[in-house]
């Protein structure tokens, strides 16, 4: 029974996606070879890699045509620890390195920018492409009115007004030879991807896109774009197409539900119809991970749908959709958040035999200026026009012609970063992690923190050298599926979590729990499993008493006299039943320190904004485990 439980794929490399995804991993490939050295026939991830999985430079028409100069090179190269010159002219470095890093620049009208700047004649050869060159080329006054015919004819009426696949292949190309350039097996991962940018009546539905491969592969393809369909299943024909074609692997992932109004996670298919069971088979093939954190907002929950948590209230934007167009309506709610779906999934798949929201979580920066900066002291913003400045606070991000409706540039988000758990810092080993959901996402800072499900740990194991290895022997890992529960056995959890070594302590370790009941009805609820400075878990799984706070506001200073820099936590489901599905995952909190308004206002000498708090607390969510009742 215990060898069936590791049901998520970690044979990495596997050509066959199909194969890969139906391969069970069981206890005797771990004693194929038995032999003195405890690691050399090791073969699970025993690293975590940190990187961006949402990123645009100045190929993506709302950056490039709106001020944003810099390229691929420079992305790749600020993301692999250079200093680099802004978009605005000041340097900007990472305190760290990062692992790796997707480029996912919009595919409709890819490249315009600088097919502008350089006055190609691909762009020329077109009546609607020389028209908006000589628009862009004719001062401030052409600049805005070619900018809004872009937007009315893109985004609202969804028309490709520049249909030249010339244009677009050249851009390709030189972007995906880019990309492989700057790769470096072991030690920087490039990857190459694009954004299908799917925005029907101002409602956000955008995937990101990210290819396993090279160039070799994806040089056989182009952007699939929302002028090519602007239905999720046409985009998921694109990848089905390019896998059988090349023999390569792709995957999609959604993003900011919290302004689709009510779109992303809805029970029904993108044209309205019920859902089916080849549809939600489609669905979680090609949408394994979810983004759940970024600049525009945090969409792991909500207020309203997460009533009992005190946490809830993070960095939400709730007011509207993407294009400022349609106000929120509290019903919608459900169907935009993480925690929410995860839910509703767990209803789906009792009735379709397949959960499509069976997904893991991972976090990106959805940053247009080419600059990763998801700390909050370091924090560039998502535009040119929001790079550090004292005027920023008060520009639109979303403009709407209702000012209930508009989001501004302080409302912007320092958010997040992609952990991977893998073997080696290689383009297939991050991929196969996101395949197999064995990533988690922080809202920017480096948490690391793993977690393992199963029916049989011990207290004292958590603690063990041979943690992780015991893990994968007689569990699975964040993304994997418990099943068969033993008679009288419930599931039990090992977790670990480490402060980031430039950042601040943790305040607390939380399980959240979702569950379908034999009504048919979901629930939800979070049991802290470990809390810092010697504080009590009550009998109710919570620990009520918060953990403090050492911010300074005035000179955006905190102190790590506060909170704990690691926990080792062993918890057991108090109230499980075998008969009812559910999902588990771990959410991690730091304790609080200023927000990058808070930074701002202290580094230009300017007042606080009034529309979000001085101080947060950065968490870690991890992709969940899930038990699936016996039916």
């Amino acid at each position: 029974m215990l060898r069936r439980l590791i049901i998520v794929c970690l044979v990495v490399g596997s050509a066959d996606l199909a194969t890969a995804v139906d391969r069970v991993v069981t206890i005797e490939d771990f004693e194929a070879e038995r032999v003195y050295s405890p690691y050399a026939g090791r073969a699970y991830a025993d690293q975590v890699f940190f990187g961006d999985t949402h990123f645009h430079t100045e190929l993506s028409f709302d950056a490039g045509l709106i001020g944003t100069s810099l390229d691929a090179h420079d992305g790749f190269r600020i993301a692999r620890g250079e200093k680099i010159v802004s978009n605005t002219g000041q340097p900007v470095q990472l305190i760290r390195p990062l692992d790796f890093l997707v480029i996912t620049d919009h595919a409709e009208l890819i490249g315009l920018a600088s097919a502008i700047r350089e006055s190609s004649p691909l762009l020329l050869a077109e009546p609607w492409g020389k028209w908006i060159h000589e628009r862009f080329n004719s001062g401030a006054e052409g600049r805005m009115e070619g900018f809004a015919d872009i937007i009315q004819r893109a985004t609202v009426l969804g028309e490709n007004p520049f249909e030249s696949e010339d244009l677009t292949r050249s851009v390709w190309e030189d972007f995906i030879r880019i990309a492989d350039q700057y790769n470096e097996p072991g030690r920087f991962t490039a990857m190459a991807g694009f954004e299908w940018s799917s925005t029907p009546k101002g409602d956000n539905l955008h995937r990101v896109v990210v290819f396993r491969d090279g160039a070799d592969k994806t040089g056989q393809t182009l952007p699939y774009s929302m002028f090519d369909s602007d239905d999720p299943e046409g985009l998921w024909g694109y990848l089905a197409a390019y896998e059988a074609r090349t023999g390569g692997q792709a995957l999609a992932i959604p993003h900011n539900g919290n302004v689709s109004n009510g779109l992303m996670f809805s029970d029904k298919t993108f044209s309205g119809r019920r859902m089916t069971r080849a549809y939600a088979e489609a669905r979680i093939r090609w949408e394994p991970i979810i983004e759940v954190s970024q600049i525009k907002g945090d969409g792991e929950t909500h207020p309203l749908l997460s009533t009992e948590d005190e946490f809830a209230d993070y960095e939400n934007w709730d007011v509207g959709n993407l294009a400022g167009t349609a106000a929120k309506e509290e019903w919608m709610l459900q169907y935009e958040y993480g925690r929410s779906a995860l839910k509703l999934g767990l209803k789906l798949g009792e009735r379709l035999g397949v959960n499509p929201y069976k997904f893991g979580l991972l976090a990106a920066t959805d940053t247009h200026t080419a600059l990763p900066t998801t700390r909050e002291e370091n924090f560039f913003g998502k535009y040119q026009h929001t790079e550090p400045s004292p005027t920023r606070h008060n520009r639109e991000v979303i403009p709407a012609d209702d000012p209930a409706l508009r989001i501004m540039t302080s409302q912007e988000v320092a958010s997040g970063l992609t952990a991977v758990w893998a073997r080696e810092n290689t383009r297939g080993q991050i991929f196969d992690a996101m395949m197999r959901k064995e990533v988690y996402a922080t809202t920017g800072t480096r948490i690391t923190v793993r977690v393992f499900g199963g029916w049989d740990f011990t207290a004292d194991e958590v603690v063990r050298p041979d943690f992780i290895d015991q893990g994968y022997r007689r569990g699975v890992p964040m993304g994997g599926t418990l099943i068969e529960a033993p008679e009288g056995a419930a599931p039990n959890f090992m977790i670990r979590a480490l402060r980031d070594p430039d950042g601040a302590n943790l305040d607390r370790v939380q399980i959240i729990k979702g569950w379908l009941d034999g009504q048919g009805e979901t629930h939800e609820r979070i049991y802290d499993v470990a809390v810092s400075d010697g504080r009590e878990i009550g009998s109710d799984g919570r620990a009520r008493e918060p953990v403090g706070n050492t911010v300074d506001v005035a000179t955006a200073t905190y102190s790590n006299t506060i909170g704990d820099a690691v926990f080792a936590a062993h918890w057991q489901d108090p109230d499980f039943d075998p008969d009812e599905s559910a999902f588990y995952y771990v959410r991690v909190l730091e304790i609080p320190t200023p927000r990058w308004t808070t930074y701002d206002a202290a580094f230009f000498g300017i007042d606080l904004p009034d529309n979000v708090p001085a101080t947060l607390q950065d968490r870690a969510y991890t992709s969940p485990i899930w038990y699936t009742a016996e039916k």
